[in-house]
């Protein structure tokens, strides 16, 4: 059974807007901004910022969220 995304509003550029993502995906974006010592506000800014004209934020990030895993990944199999 899929579950469904789950609406959470930030604020980018000093407008609020609504991002939908599973419960997976905000858990982990909290981790990643409480690893980095920011707020989630300012990780997703840094998403949105990087992200292109032609995706959407909610992919980005959970784009974002993969390469973050793979990152940890790859450095914990060099680490052995």
């Amino acid at each position: 059974m899929t579950k469904r995304p789950v609406k959470h509003s930030v604020t980018l550029n000093g407008h609020r807007t609504s991002i939908s993502l599973e419960d997976e995906f905000w858990a982990a974006l909290r981790e990643i901004a409480a690893e980095k010592d920011i707020a989630l506000n300012a990780l997703v800014a840094e998403v949105d910022v990087a992200r292109g004209a032609d995706m959407g934020l909610a992919s980005a990030i959970r784009l974002f969220i993969l390469r973050d895993l793979q990152a940890k990944l790859d450095g914990s199999q060099t680490d052995a």
